[in-house]
């Protein structure tokens, strides 16, 4: 019996500590990002097209970062991976870092992986959802493969209505 109980425990702060990371990633605010896009002009779509200047782009998301609303293109040039930070509003290229951290890295790669499979650019893939769901925003597109198939998962919200679709890359 005590054993199961310490087992339990062990187990719960393993999920507690190793998942949160994925878990926060995850999860948005929809309300807090709903506010915060409203000062956003730059459709995801389009800055998928600033971010092709420093690579090819494996992802993008708009996300509440430190408290303020960044835009965040995850791009791929060479055997490099950076995430490129586009200015919401003016469409400029306001940061450019390579990814270098463990847990960005696994995910650059699986994005990676899934793009070299990809016919269809992500920003197109976008394009279609939005165009789809009439009303909606794109805030983030991720790509992965679903049984050897690239897709995109994108993720839409029209006020803080959140809607995640799937569009084929192939």
């Amino acid at each position: 019996m005590r054993s199961s109980s310490i087992f339990s425990i062990a187990a719960a702060a393993v999920l507690l500590l190793g998942g949160q990371r994925a878990w926060a990633e995850e999860e948005m605010n929809p309300a807090a990002l709903a506010k915060a896009l409203q000062s956003a002009s730059l459709p995801l779509e389009k800055a998928m097209k600033v971010g092709e200047r420093e690579g090819k782009p494996i992802s993008a998301k708009y996300e509440i970062e430190h408290g303020a609303l960044q835009l965040s293109v995850y791009t791929r040039k060479g055997d490099r991976f950076s995430e490129v930070i586009v200015d919401h509003r003016s469409g400029a290229v306001a940061k450019d870092e390579w990814i270098t951290d463990g847990d960005d890295m696994k995910a650059a790669q699986a994005q990676a992986a899934a793009m070299a499979k990809a016919k269809v650019s992500l920003d197109v893939a976008a394009e279609h959802a939005v165009k789809a769901d009439a009303g909606y925003r794109a805030v983030s597109v991720m790509p992965k493969l679903e049984g050897g198939s690239p897709v995109a998962v994108v993720t839409l919200m029209k006020g803080d209505e959140v809607r995640k679709v799937s569009e084929k890359l192939n």
